[in-house]
């Protein structure tokens, strides 16, 4: 395809994408990271609200019940917002409905910023459920916006910026939540409050992008606006090629009736892409990455580091977390998806065997937790190659227009399912088994590895018929 030659990052794409992925997934992993170091000083805060109303303080189970609430209430708003994706999609387009989701981040953060000045924790937890809803619809309607936008060449790249803006924005509430920071008694609703930030700098720039190309010529029909907006993006006039192509694909789709839920799971060219986008995305939640992060403290800490440094360490767990997906975005486009998510699922699962052999012996010699260090670091590294970015843009890839917003719905409402059960049942689980609460997690990723090589196919440089047709041939064999 010769358009593939002269198109590239354009100064109006990467606008483009910083404007989507800035306002977007920064309020994913902020929210994410937020209440991690804050937790103590805002538990006491519940606390003395709870003494002030009742004359009477909570036992500290009375207190963590409570905690729970906000903390789980994030994923259960990820769950609805990721399971309105394809109703928001549809009805509003990708971009439209990125800004009208701004309207959630508005109230979580009206609500959580002025907790503390209003006496009410209740808040704080209405904040996180609104808070979580735009994460969910932002997990769904950004990667697919990304996808739509991206030259074929560099979609993968163009994709993995999600999980990087995820990464670092977790890194940013770490270091703003420390106590030399905004992590103190006074200043944490400032701390809560500040995701209204990046849903301004959204507004004001996602109004001067088009909306996706392909939504407006496959799903609108408005041929004249899309090739305008592809002109915009790809900062040509030449864009022949690539508007054939998707008017080949609006020409198919014609035919084609409404993709409804039940057709989704029935007819096996679209219900086998279902299927590996929602494993894929199980396979990302299910990694056993929050338990890694949970235990990571505690394993710093066996090595003899002190509260402080063990903390510092953690910071660099997130630097590293960082640093491997900036390395992961440029990979994606040379190794391809799946190449990464097998090395990424194989390079965890060694790493989570090994951390449970070492954490179950540290008490016979010390060298043994520094080990446990090392296989800390490894394992966000194999997550950050694969597991961790390459989810959310495979099941853009993987579906057809027709199917694309209802598949990425079910797929986003699942990992977000995923990731409240694994905050639901970790710590009874932990406290049951210990450290061979990994054992779980390893199971599990030798099977996400095994089905991974033997069902997920490689997307990179397709196009959407190219892959539409390796689904066809799957199901007809």
């Amino acid at each position: 395809m010769p358009y593939l030659a002269r198109s590239g990052i354009t100064s109006h794409l990467a606008f483009a994408v910083a404007a989507a992925v800035l306002g977007s997934s920064f309020q994913h992993g902020y929210n994410t990271g937020v209440l991690n170091n804050p937790q103590s000083t805002i538990q006491e805060w519940i606390n003395e609200t709870t003494y002030d109303r009742t004359g009477e303080y909570l036992t500290q189970d009375q207190v963590d019940l409570i905690w729970s609430v906000p903390v789980s209430l994030f994923c259960v708003g990820g769950m609805i917002g990721g399971l309105l994706t394809a109703l928001i999609a549809d009805r509003f387009g990708r971009k439209k409905g990125l800004l009208l989701n701004n309207i959630n981040v508005f109230i979580a953060a009206i609500f959580m910023g002025f907790s503390k000045l209003a006496g009410s924790y209740e808040m704080i937890i209405v904040g996180r459920l609104f808070i979580g809803i735009s994460a969910g619809l932002n997990a769904g309607l950004t990667p697919m916006y990304l996808s739509e936008i991206s030259p074929p060449h560099l979609r993968g790249a163009i994709g993995t910026t999600y999980q990087l803006v995820i990464t670092i924005s977790i890194l940013v509430s770490n270091l703003l939540g420390l106590p030399q920071c905004l992590g103190t008694e006074d200043r944490w609703p400032l701390l809560l409050g500040l995701t209204i930030v990046p849903a301004i700098f959204q507004l004001a720039t996602l109004p001067i992008c088009p909306e996706s190309p392909k939504y407006l010529l496959v799903n609108e029909g408005h041929d004249v606006q899309a090739q305008k907006a592809l002109i915009w993006l790809r900062g040509t006039l030449e864009i022949h090629d690539e508007m054939d192509e998707m008017t080949a694909e609006a020409e198919t789709l014609k035919v084609i009736p409404k993709v409804t839920l039940k057709e989704l799971f029935l007819n096996p060219t679209l219900r086998i892409p279902l299927v590996i986008s929602v494993v894929v995305m199980l396979s990302q939640q299910l990694s056993g990455i929050n338990a890694v992060i949970f235990f990571s403290t505690e394993i710093f800490k066996s090595a003899g580091l002190s509260v402080q440094v063990a903390l510092y360490a953690t910071l660099g767990m997130g630097a590293i977390n960082v640093f491997m997906t900036m390395v992961s975005l440029v990979l994606v486009e040379k190794a391809g998806r799946r190449t990464l998510q097998l090395i990424g699922l194989g390079g965890i699962f060694f790493a989570t065997v090994l951390l449970t052999v070492f954490l179950a012996l540290k008490s016979y010699a010390t060298w043994l937790s520094y080990v446990s260090i090392v296989l800390v670091f490894i394992f966000v590294i194999m997550f950050a190659t694969g597991p961790g970015s390459i989810p959310w843009f495979l099941v853009a890839e993987l579906t057809n227009q027709s199917s694309r917003s209802l598949a990425t719905s079910i797929a986003v409402g699942v990992n977000w399912g995923a990731n409240f059960l694994v905050t639901l049942t970790f710590l009874p689980l932990k406290n049951a088994m210990d450290e061979y609460v990994f054992l779980i997690f390893a199971g599990l990723l030798a099977f996400f590895w095994v089905y991974t090589y033997k069902q997920v196919p490689e997307t990179k440089n397709k196009n959407s018929d190219e892959i539409s047709a390796l689904f066809r041939e799957k199901a007809y064999k």
